[in-house]
């Protein structure tokens, strides 16, 4: 079963890059459950350096950052 990553509306390249590396990509509004990692734009900073509060999973900022740093990123924390 391939490892769920939500990612925020509006993060499409970002949401590509990871399907075609055997993610399963969900958006925000599919809710939370078993997600390994959230990919967020960044714009809302409170968010960043935390974990989702009801899975533990990391939060990773896209923010000017390429789909495969944030793939990378991604690897390195989950």
């Amino acid at each position: 079963m391939a490892e769920r990553i939500v990612v925020e509306e509006g993060l499409d390249n970002i949401k590509e890059h990871l399907s075609r590396h055997g993610y399963e990509v969900v958006g925000f509004e599919e809710g939370f459950h078993d997600a390994q990692a959230v990919v967020i734009s960044g714009g809302d900073q409170d968010f960043l350096g935390f974990t989702e509060p009801h899975t533990g999973a990391p939060v990773i900022s896209a923010r000017g950052r390429s789909p495969q740093e944030v793939l990378e990123d991604l690897r390195q924390r989950i």
